[in-house]
């Protein structure tokens, strides 16, 4: 393992990789900040540039820019009460009555160390367990793939905001596309219309560019203008004692290690790792009565949720080749573009990609601590920029990217088609994360299952004759049951009390 990890600190003897990790920090500090969009929309964006990179340029930048956006959400949440992100929101809940009673300095000061400290600790759970998962898995045959790939998919499902059905809709929607193509076993063209260009299945990256970047785009347009909101004004940043800060290790190791159990859950995410790690902090502080008024344990307990979850989200992505969140689930894309599958075979075939991830989130805690606390006031007047100029740019960048990924017109129209779908299911309230994870997983999971029949001549006793195959697809069963249940205990309570 240590021989590994020098391989990945060895790559920052590259000037390109301190390049990507700097300009990525400095893109992610940007999205996050900007209300509306977050780290999945950034890195979709910057997928297109990475064409022609070494892949280890690319994904350092893509996981620099993921961390640092999903931080960047918490600065306009502290100062001007607007979370840049979902994840932010429990953040803003401290952090802006902070900023009303004087202390911006200290909120901003706090909520980037706390989250520099979830990003270090959960990394090191990442180092420790990632490695076993992936060892554990390639023991799998195909229908342990199988049943793999069927539990990332009903645990996304499962856990989609709202109601479960929708996300099963989504993941249907997702699967569909996903059989668009040549057959993988026998070549015939499958739902193709006779265009040779869909032969290869839907190209990932406009298709990713469309659901997320282009559809944001026309939701800009449709909401029009937003009311200016001053930023607040800036001062005594690292003027907090260090006996302050020394007192808060508690909820921020806490709040990282919580963070990172709840990230490594496909679906669960960020926000929900916010929003559990808030609460159990308030129900175990010496000074709950301070939470919601401006406590600085609040802020740090969020923040170090919702950055430990980053890696927690990695964990699956590197060792299964599970997404663990909606932007895990864009980086896989990233990963495939770059000619790399991953999954249990990463760490055998190209170890130099998850242990540069590994050492990128290490080397960068402290390059990203730095440009947070420099560019705070910076950060800050980035969400006074007018909607509809960040909406021409975005459109402008998906288009150039989507034309820059074959160049051709052909995937200008898919994103573009993908872009309109996008709107309609967010209209919907149908979620998209499923339906990318589908579409990523799709291949895998048909593969697996048609080998599985084949190597035991067809005979389906494969499917419950293997241990690990039975506990997977019980696992995927209960996803799925599980919050349709409490979905209709809900509704007969609800009832009961009309």
């Amino acid at each position: 393992m240590f021989e590994s990890l020098a391989i990945g600190f060895s790559a920052f003897g590259d000037p390109m990789v301190w390049f990507a990790l700097v300009f990525g920090a400095l893109v992610g500090y940007l999205i996050g900040a900007i209300p509306g969009l977050g780290p999945s929309l950034g890195v979709a964006l910057l997928i297109p540039f990475t064409y022609g990179m070494d892949p280890v340029v690319s994904i350092v930048g893509l996981v620099a820019l993921y961390a640092a956006a999903e931080y960047g959400g918490a600065i306009t949440a502290i100062l001007i009460n607007s979370p840049g992100t979902a994840a932010a929101v429990a953040t803003s809940w401290d952090g802006y009555p902070l900023t009303q009673q004087g202390r911006t300095g200290e909120a901003l000061t706090v909520s980037i160390l706390s989250s520099g400290a979830g990003i270090f600790i959960s990394t090191l759970f990442l180092i420790i367990t990632a490695v076993p998962l992936s060892e554990f898995a390639l023991r799998f045959g195909p229908g342990e793939y199988f049943a793999l790939a069927l539990v990332g998919l009903s645990l996304v499902a499962g856990l989609s905001e709202g109601s479960p059905l929708k996300g099963t809709v989504a993941m249907g929607i997702g699967l569909a596309l996903a059989t668009i193509g040549l057959d993988v076993q026998t070549g015939v063209p499958r739902f193709t219309m006779g265009n040779p260009e869909f032969f290869e299945g839907l190209p990932l990256v406009p298709v990713l560019l469309g659901l997320y970047a282009l559809s944001e785009v026309l939701f800009m347009i449709e909401d029009g203008p937003s009311e200016k909101v001053k930023s607040a004004p800036i001062g005594g940043l690292l003027a907090l004692p260090v006996k302050t800060i020394f007192g808060l290790k508690t909820p921020i190791i806490r709040s990282s290690v919580l963070g990172y159990v709840i990230g490594v859950i496909p679906g669960a995410g960020a926000s929900i790792a916010s929003f559990v790690s808030y609460a159990v902090s308030k129900r175990l502080s010496k000074t709950p009565e301070k939470f919601g008024k401006g406590s600085l344990e609040g802020v740090a307990s969020s923040e170090a949720a919702n950055n430990s979850a980053v890696a927690g989200a990695m964990a699956p992505l590197l060792a299964l080749g599970i997404p663990g969140s909606p932007t895990t689930a864009i980086m896989i894309g990233a990963l495939m573009v770059q000619g790399i599958q991953p999954g249990p075979l990463l760490f055998a075939k190209s170890p130099e990609i998850p242990y540069t991830i590994f050492a990128s989130l290490w080397v960068g805690v402290p390059v990203m601590v730095l440009i947070g606390l420099a560019g705070a006031r910076i950060w800050a007047k980035v969400a006074n920029i007018p909607r509809p100029a960040i909406a021409a740019i975005v459109a402008g960048i998906c288009y150039v990217g989507a034309y820059a990924s074959h160049t051709t017109m052909f995937p200008v129209h898919i994103m573009t088609a993908f872009g309109v779908l996008g709107y309609i299911l967010r209209k919907l309230e149908i979620p998209l994360a499923p339906i990318i994870l589908a579409l990523v997983l799709g291949e895998m999971m048909e593969t697996n299952f048609r080998r599985a029949l084949i190597s035991n001549k067809g005979e389906w006793s494969i499917f419950y004759t293997s241990p690990m195959t039975v506990i997977l697809i019980a696992i995927a069963v209960l996803a799925f049951v599980l919050p349709a249940l409490s979905q209709l205990r809900a509704r007969r309570a609800k009832a009961k009390t009309v």
